[in-house]
Formats: structure tokens, sequence, C-alpha cells
């Protein structure tokens, strides 16, 4: 006997759908947004002439990069709303469960985005930085200036691999018992008894959104080289 598929709930369920949607755009435009801000300061950390500084942001980077993700989201879970109420005297308006998110996942990528940066960095020939530090510069000039704007043209295809990455992880909010798409997703088909149709419909997106994005990295690597 064949399973009949029914694909009723999808339309009526639109909107509940885009909000959440919307939650995981937040949460994967603000992870990507922070994390290689805070990954460039990372990289540029590690390679530091300081040791305390290099060995700071490796500890860092290694203990990020060692740890699941979904124990790191937990971890924060139980940790901002103390940071914030207890610590801060802060009644945050917003969902606590979002906060956490957007911090936790922010602060994950970022060690791995400062490989990516570091990489990009030490990828550049000492030449430049001589031959900016000749015409007088300061060493963070030197690096703001010449070698960073050069790095980062060469390591946008891998930023934008990793926020392709971060996108499908974003769905591990489940944890959080946030309503991101794919729960709103599941939710809605555990109310409507349409559980695989809503799942399936949940990958197909997934895959739209990560297959259009890759198509985009594609274009951009060939951008690159040539």
């Amino acid at each position: 006997m064949f399973y009949e598929f029914n694909w009723s709930s999808i339309v009526p369920s639109w909107p509940f759908l885009v909000d959440g949607l919307i939650i995981t755009a937040k949460i994967t435009l603000t992870a990507i947004a922070v994390g290689i801000v805070w990954g460039t300061i990372l990289a540029m950390m590690r390679l530091s002439r300081f040791k305390l500084v290099s060995w700071f942001a490796a500890l860092y980077v290694n203990i990020f990069r060692s740890v699941p993700l979904v124990m790191v989201l937990l971890w924060f879970y139980l940790i901002v709303p103390n940071l914030l109420q207890n610590v801060l005297g802060i009644s945050p308006k917003s969902d606590i469960r979002l906060i956490s998110a957007m911090i936790a996942f922010s602060l994950f990528e970022a060690a791995y985005y400062s490989e990516i940066i570091r990489a990009g960095i030490m990828s550049i020939a000492r030449g430049q930085s001589s031959a900016a530090l000749a015409l007088g510069m300061t060493r963070m000039q030197s690096m703001r200036l010449v070698i960073l704007p050069q790095a980062f043209r060469a390591m946008v295809p891998l930023l934008l691999t990793q926020g392709i990455v971060l996108f499908q992880d974003s769905s591990l909010v489940y944890v959080l018992s946030l309503t991101d798409f794919f729960r709103m997703a599941t939710n809605i088909g555990d109310r409507d008894g349409t559980q695989v149709e809503m799942v399936l419909f949940a990958g197909f997106v997934y895959f739209i959104i990560s297959f259009s994005a890759s198509m985009l990295v594609n274009y951009l690597k060939k951008r690159t080289v040539s």
C-alpha cells in the first residue's frame, strides 16, 4: 500500500513558516557578521608577536573547535540569562533563547572563520607587508590597508561556504525549543498529521537556499581565479 502524500498544510501555514525562516535568517546573518569580525581579530591575535595574545587566541579556537555545537548552544542558554539578569541586572524583552543562540553561534563560528582568515593572511606574500612598512605605514596600517583587503578578496568563497554550513547547522536550535524554520515545519506537521510532508518540504527549502548559495560561491571562485 502506497503512502498518500498530503501537501495541503503548506499554503495555509506559509505565514508561520516565513516567521520561522526569519528567525533562522537572524541567527545565520548575525553569526556570519559577528563571526567574521571576531574571527578576524582572533586571526590577527594568533599571528601576534606577543606570546600571551597568540596563546589566548589559539586556546579559544581549539576549545570551540573541539566541542560539539549542540553543547555550546546549551552552555550559552544556561549562561546568558544568568549573566544578563543576575550580573548586569538586565531583563531582556526579546526571547532569551534567540539571544543565546545568536551569541553561541557567533562565538562558535568565529573559531572557524579565524582559521580561514589566518590562512588567507598567511597566503599574502611577505613582500607586501615589507613594502607597506617601507612606505612608512605601521604594522596595523599595513594589515588593515594592504594585507586584509587582498586576503579577503581571496577568502570570500571560503567565508560564504562556511556561511552555508552555518545556515544548515542553525536547525540545531531545536535543543533550545526555539521555533526556527525547521522546528516550525515539524510543529505544523505534528499538528496536522503531515510530519513526512513538512519534513520533506523543509529539506527542500534548505536545499534550494544552500544550492543557490553554492552556485554563488562557484561564480565568485571563477571571478577570483580570473
